[in-house]
């Protein structure tokens, strides 16, 4: 009796376990953040960051305001909340 109690907490236990993993595995990573690899002053006061996108490796330039580029050195990962992913 007791072996098959045991049978079915395992049962369970596996249950769960292989829901986790289900779950865990459909989490969508965020295409709209990257590494920084460069970072100049353009015309027109535009004071740009290129970014790495960590899915898809393409690099695309963005003009910020001065704060958010002085605060944001090269090599150091970036989200631009407006762009879903480039």
């Amino acid at each position: 009796m007791l072996h098959l109690v045991k049978i079915k907490i395992m049962k369970k236990l596996l249950s769960v376990l292989l829901i986790s993993i289900i779950l865990m595995g459909c989490e969508k990573e965020d295409c709209s953040c990257g590494v920084i690899t460069n970072d100049e002053i353009l015309e027109n006061d535009c004071y740009s960051l290129t970014i790495r996108n960590d899915c898809s490796d393409n690099y695309k330039t963005f003009c910020f305001d001065y704060d958010v580029w002085l605060n944001n050195p090269k090599g150091s990962n970036f989200c631009v909340t407006n762009e879903d992913s480039w």
